[in-house]
Order: C-alpha cells, then sequence, then structure tokens
C-alpha cells in the first residue's frame, strides 16, 4: 500500500457498484407530452394565411354565417353542401394544421353518435347522423378559422370591433404568455425526467415544484413585459393600420359566397 492510502478509510477504497433499480416515468412522460401537443397547437397559429386570402373580419363573418345556417338547416342537402366546401378548404391546409382541423371535429361528430346512441336505438338514426354531421362541420369551421388567422390579425378584428383594449391586452398577452410558460414547464419536467435516478413512487409531489417555477417564471415576465411596455411608450391603445382595413378581391369572393350559401339555404328550406 502507498504511504498515501493509509489515511483513506477502507470503505472509501471499496469499488462502487451501484445499480439502480428500474423505474417507469410514464407520469413525468405523459405532463411532456401533454405540455408538448399544447405547444403545437398554438404554434400552428404563428402566422398569416398568404396575401390571396381574405381578411381575419371576413373569414369570421363568412365561417359565423355558415355556422348559424348550419345549425338552423332543416334540409340535410344543404349541410352536406357546407361539408363538401369544409373538405375542400380543409384540403388545402398544411398536413399538420389538416390533422388538428380532423381530429378536433371528428371527436366532436364521434361524441354526437354517443350522445345519440339511444335515439339510434329506438329508431331514429337520421336524427343522430344528421347531428353528428351539423357536429362535424360546426366544428371544422371554427378549426380551419382559428388555423388560418394569425394572433395579430384577431387583435386587429376586435379592435375594429370597439372591444376596449384592456380586454384585447389580456387575450393578447394569454396568447403569448402561454407558449413561453409552457416551453418552461417543458424544460422543468425533462429535467426532472433526466434527474430521476431509482425508483420514486412520489413523482406526483414534483408537480409541485414544477408549479412553482413556472409561477415564478410568468411574475419575471409579467414584470419584464410591463417594463418594456412602458419604455416603448405603450399607452393601452391598439391602433390599426389604414392597410389593413382595406378590404381586397378575396373579401369580395367571399361576400359572394355568402350571398350564394344564403339563396341555397333559403331555397332548399322551401323544398321541404
Amino acid at each position: 500500500m502507498r504511504p498515501d492510502q493509509r489515511d483513506i478509510p477502507e470503505w472509501l477504497q471499496t469499488p462502487q457498484r451501484y445499480q439502480p433499480v428500474a423505474d417507469r416515468d410514464s407520469f413525468v412522460s405523459r405532463n411532456l407530452l401533454a405540455v408538448t401537443s399544447v405547444l403545437a397547437r398554438f404554434r400552428l397559429d404563428d402566422g398569416h394565411s398568404g396575401r390571396l386570402s381574405p381578411t381575419a373580419g371576413s373569414k369570421v363573418v363568412l365561417g359565423l354565417t355558415c355556422i348559424l345556417l348550419t345549425s338552423l338547416a332543416r334540409n340535410h342537402l344543404f349541410v352536406l353542401f357546407v361539408l363538401a366546401g369544409v373538405l375542400a378548404r380543409a384540403s388545402l391546409l398544411p398536413p399538420r394544421a389538416l390533422a388538428r382541423v380532423a381530429a378536433g371535429s371528428g371527436a366532436a361528430a364521434g361524441l354526437t353518435l354517443l350522445v345519440m346512441a339511444p335515439a339510434t336505438l329506438l329508431g331514429q338514426p337520421q336524427s343522430a347522423l344528421s347531428l353528428a354531421t351539423k357536429s362535424l362541420v360546426c366544428v371544422a369551421i371554427t378549426l380551419i378559422v382559428s388555423v388560418t388567422t394569425a394572433p395579430s390579425d384577431l387583435t386587429h378584428l376586435l379592435r375594429r370591433m370597439g372591444v376596449p383594449g384592456i380586454a384585447i391586452l389580456t387575450v393578447d398577452l394569454a396568447l403569448r404568455s402561454i407558449v413561453c410558460l409552457g416551453e418552461t414547464a417543458g424544460e422543468v419536467l425533462a429535467a426532472l425526467s433526466l434527474r430521476s435516478v431509482g425508483r420514486n413512487r412520489r413523482k406526483q409531489s414534483s408537480m409541485g415544484g414544477v408549479g412553482g417555477v413556472v409561477l415564478l417564471k410568468a411574475g419575471r415576465s409579467a414584470q419584464d413585459t410591463h417594463d418594456a411596455m412602458r419604455c416603448r411608450g405603450f399607452d393601452g391603445e391598439y391602433r390599426v393600420a389604414r392597410h389593413d382595413m382595406r378590404p381586397g378581391w378575396p373579401d369580395v369572393a367571399c361576400l359572394v359566397l355568402l350571398s350564394l350559401l344564403l339563396a341555397l339555404f333559403l331555397y332548399l328550406q322551401k323544398v321541404i
């Protein structure tokens, strides 16, 4: 034995053969997957649809009108016409946006069929089919308008509709903060998963620490946002540029389509 090893205790010279017990991290993985999926949905709404797309006002008016007419339609043929138009518009969406629209509208239609199962068993399958189709169309229209309209366009639309600035500010900051705080939560959950060694039966208790980190991050972000807005002279008033208020030919096309839908709705209502 070398002289420098005489003062070292024997238990420190014993080789370490620690093998941690295998453990499942499904709790952390599920939460991390949930946060990631929410962020992916919000990142779909980060851009404009291009110059050939109508303004947010035209899309919202057309979408609300289609939903209203579909809900009031007594002729199922009109619902099928609207469904064909929705499918044609959905086919032009990017793959991720199309998957979101298909998943949301399909889930709504499936839930409607489940709720209407007693009516089907009692001999009224046409009622269940009609309500399921209307749910599919209405949810699909809502999601299409959502994924094709940027948050800034919605902000301008709310301002043009006379919504108070404090309400717009709350919605705007909430949409922007969800992504930032979600990324923080995802990073904390990933760090928790990497640093978990061995079996731990109380992983649920770590959610309090994750929530605390996110809460502290929210407080710092709110203070930073407040300071930045004061430095830039924000006075709480949202102003809309004049070039954003000028309609183009896509808006005229929306108006023509809206007129055709109204005419078709009134005609088919008389046919019954």
